[in-house]
């Protein structure tokens, strides 16, 4: 009996080895599990967290954007809001009367205005893009200066720029013309629009052109399609940032156009100095709107030939 015992007896441990050995990786594996559960929560508990702080930097970044417009519009129609109410006390359409009736056709002014930036934004692109060109892409002689010498309206004020200006425009009979102001106005928007095409003319290059015209394509056909459908970004950036400086120009319009050739910042700027809120107002909402939509026209353009160049 004790050998029988003996016997069995190693087999035993072993197998109580076993069992223990097994126990233990179930307990460590359950283990396991339960602090993957718990980082994972956690993860997700953190993930939450940032997502909700996220929104609310967003909704508040909207709403200190979008809180100025509205409180603009709201003067637009005001005609008494004193402090502190935090409503107008009463409203008007004196404002409107004045912006379609008044003294001012708006019409004329609008089209004036968005005719003049936009003559500039195209004359400002092809001149950069030629620049950008010459300086680039066949590294002329003296390209270091021309890039120097295209920011030096950057450099002088504009109040002396405008004053000097007025008299070369006078000499040469473009004084109070719209020839002059569109003059003056792309020698003030033509800095932007050099930095912008010189960058992406730089980082396009010329190699996907040149094979164009190893293949067969000829200078003309190799530029335009296969070097401006890259370049339509900055094209658009170019003419978008020309656009708007043409349109916001206002001291340099009063002394070049001498008070003739009307825009619409010419007309908006004095009823702003003048303090009447409510006509400042929907002045500021009638050039901005303009303003937005002439560059989702643009916007629209550039996507539209875009679409054609991939088609």
């Amino acid at each position: 009996m004790k050998d029988r015992e003996y016997m069995r007896d190693p087999d035993s441990s072993t197998s109580g080895t076993h069992i223990h050995e097994k126990t233990e990786d179930r307990a460590d594996v359950r283990s396991v599990s339960r602090n993957e559960e718990r980082t994972e929560s956690r993860t997700e508990k953190g993930s939450g967290s940032r997502n909700r702080c996220m929104r609310a930097v967003l909704a508040l970044t909207v709403f200190f954007i979008f809180l100025p417009v509205i409180v603009t519009m709201l003067w637009t129609v005001t005609g008494r809001w004193p402090w502190p109410s935090l409503l107008p006390e009463s409203y008007t359409t004196r404002t409107l009367q004045e912006l379609f009736s008044g003294s001012s056709s708006l019409h004329e002014i609008l089209r004036g205005s968005v005719l003049i930036a936009t003559i500039v934004a195209l004359l400002g692109t092809v001149i950069a893009m030629m620049t950008a060109r010459a300086t680039e892409i066949y590294r002329i002689r003296g390209r270091q200066i021309i890039s120097w010498s295209a920011m030096l309206p950057l450099i002088v004020p504009g109040t002396v720029f405008a004053m000097g200006i007025q008299v070369i425009l006078i000499r040469m009979g473009l004084g109070d013309t719209v020839a002059g102001v569109i003059l003056v106005h792309l020698v003030a928007a033509l800095p932007y629009c050099v930095f912008i095409m010189t960058d992406i003319t730089a980082a396009v290059g010329s190699n996907l052109e040149e094979q164009a015209q190893i293949l067969g394509a000829g200078p003309v056909r190799s530029f335009f399609d296969v070097s401006v459908p890259q370049l339509l970004p900055g094209i658009l950036s170019s003419a978008s940032m020309a656009y708007i400086i043409s349109y916001s120009q206002y001291f340099t319009t009063l002394l070049a156009g001498g008070g003739k050739v009307k825009t619409l910042a010419l007309v908006m700027v004095p009823y702003i100095q003048s303090g009447d809120r409510a006509l400042s107002s929907v002045y500021a909402v009638t050039f901005v709107g303009s303003a937005l939509i002439v560059f989702f026209i643009f916007e629209a353009l550039i996507h539209r030939i875009m679409r054609s160049e991939e088609s």
